[in-house]
């Protein structure tokens, strides 16, 4: 990780279903559902200016991190998560079955 994207702080907010970093005057998120103990990760988002820097990486991770600690799995519906498991498949062991 780039000493850039280690300063990316990523919160979880779990009554807007949601991750998010603050960019300056701008947010990124990752939306999802709950299906149980299944996060259903749907839609990612990072402004234009923002794009290139690994801030979609980061917003996956915290939801890796978070999966991890309550015993989640994930369920990558946006096409950008569904690449991020696809290049780096140590973190299989947070997917569903059948993802």
């Amino acid at each position: 990780m780039s000493s850039e994207n280690s300063k990316i702080a990523v919160v979880h907010l779990p009554e807007r279903l949601q991750f998010e970093a603050k960019l300056g005057n701008d947010t990124a998120v990752l939306t999802y559902t709950m299906h149980g103990d299944e996060l259903r990760l749907d839609h990612t988002f990072v402004p234009d200016a923002f794009r290139g820097r690994g801030v979609a990486a980061e917003l996956v991770r915290a939801a890796i991190a978070e999966a991890r600690q309550r015993n989640w799995k994930l369920r990558p519906l946006c096409s950008y998560v569904v690449t991020f498991f696809e290049r780096h498949p140590e973190f299989a062991d947070v997917l569903a079955s059948g993802s």
